[in-house]
């Protein structure tokens, strides 16, 4: 008996002291992010390792897009891949179909679980066809027209003027832009085509294919034909900027000249305009829902677990922190404007708070309306060939080179053969 209990002893002391040895033992895990998640995995570290000492972070950033084509050659060879990757949402669907992350649905990770915890389209956007979960949202950007008060109070025109309808938002512009000479009522026509693309989708339908692969472009399609019609209406009005996409050279240097009188955006432009973008027009920009009634997404993040990740256990200690932690989602908020995914978040005090660029308008309300009035869009693989060739049809209704039926009708057949 008491060589027994000897043996017991020893075995449960050698058990302990392996356990001990385990969890005191250093694992690094590599986090591949773009900025400003960048920022945000920064101002996590310190919390994170409250948690988990023994867990060192390394932060391997790069511009959007080469992180996300670094992502996508080492997930096809196999090797290359941090242990915790972010993802935009535009690539969610891509990398998902390529089965290179790991299905967080299943155990030990059991995804789904959080799932009433989020927003309530964020989870599918990382769903597959077969039901594999391959990355945990983290933001999201929910639409946003920002104005000008000023350039509106000049030409006579309220808010609501603005956002009664999409033709309401045309007519209004052209009293903006003939009151305030040199102004520009956005950057780009195409935003709004943008916005309408992805508005008043039916259930089942993603933008450009139904649930069975169908392509939904077509020159009968009312949504496609209001988009076209009304980018159109706005380019030949000489009411945009024609600055192209967010971001580029001419976009940035349309607000810092200060001549533009609305933007259609997510929640986080707000945090760029006041750090650098427009840090000039501080106080004169307020925030309100998008024209018609529209609720629509500006992108958002997500993390996942590469398969080829040699710390699956730990990438996802990280996740869960970064994603499901009421007080690091508003961190990440406060940090670079990363609107939370996490809806326990959203009821923060922070939200009850004026935004000061926006002269302390309590702006973070109307955006959680807006978060929580966005469906789900479902995705598809071929969501990224599409969208090019939507792109490029309205670009040539936008030159006047095709007309809006002959340009939807062209890019219907495009999509149709590539999707075969």
């Amino acid at each position: 008996m008491k060589n027994a209990l000897l043996s017991l002893s020893l075995s449960l002391l050698a058990a302990a002291t392996l356990s001990t040895s385990h969890a005191q033992a250093k694992v690094t895990l590599t986090v591949g992010v773009f900025p400003d998640l960048d920022s945000v995995v920064k101002a996590a570290i310190p919390g994170f390792n409250k948690k988990f000492p023994n867990i060192e972070i390394k932060i391997n950033s790069l511009a959007y897009g080469d992180h996300h084509n670094a992502l996508t050659t080492a997930l096809a060879t196999g090797s290359g891949a941090n242990d915790v990757e972010a993802i935009d949402f535009g690539y969610v669907a891509k990398f998902a179909e390529g089965g290179g992350l790991v299905d967080i649905s299943k155990a030990p990770y059991s995804a789904g679980q959080y799932r009433s915890k989020f927003v309530n389209y964020t989870f599918p956007q990382a769903i597959t066809d077969d039901g594999r979960m391959v990355a945990m949202p983290t933001d999201i950007g929910p639409g946003s027209m920002f104005y000008r008060t000023d350039y509106l109070k000049k030409a006579g025109v309220s808010a609501a003027d603005l956002n009664r309808s999409w033709d309401s938002y045309v007519t209004a512009g052209k009293k903006i832009v003939s009151a305030n000479p040199g102004t520009f009522l956005i950057p780009d026509a195409s935003e709004v085509a943008q916005i309408i693309i992805r508005t008043g989708l039916a259930s089942g339908e993603g933008l450009y294919f139904d649930k069975n692969n169908k392509v939904l472009v077509s020159p009968t399609s009312p949504r496609f034909v209001q988009a076209f019609t009304v980018a159109k209406a706005i380019r030949d009005a000489k009411l945009d900027a024609r600055a192209g996409a967010a971001f580029s050279s001419d976009w940035t240097t349309a607000f810092q000249k200060g001549n533009l009188a609305t933007e259609v955006s997510g929640a986080w432009l707000v945090g760029h305009m006041q750090n650098w973008l427009a840090k000039d027009f501080s106080g004169k920009w307020a925030s309100q829902q998008l024209p018609g009634k529209s609720f629509t997404s500006y992108g958002g993040s997500f993390y996942g677990i590469p398969n080829q990740s040699q710390h699956k256990a730990e990438a996802w200690e990280l996740i869960k922190y970064l994603t499901t932690d009421p007080a690091q989602q508003i961190l990440a908020f406060k940090t670079t404007g990363a609107f939370p995914a996490l809806k326990a978040a959203q009821t923060a005090p922070l939200f009850n708070e004026g935004v000061p660029y926006l002269a302390n308008q309590k702006a973070r309300l109307v955006w959680r309306t807006a978060a929580n009035n966005i469906k789900p869009i479902d995705v598809n693989r071929l969501d990224p060939v599409a969208d090019q060739i939507v792109a490029d049809a309205l670009s040539a209704v936008l030159d006047g080179s095709k007309t809006v039926p002959q340009a939807l009708t062209d890019a219907q057949g495009l999509i149709a053969r590539r999707a075969r």
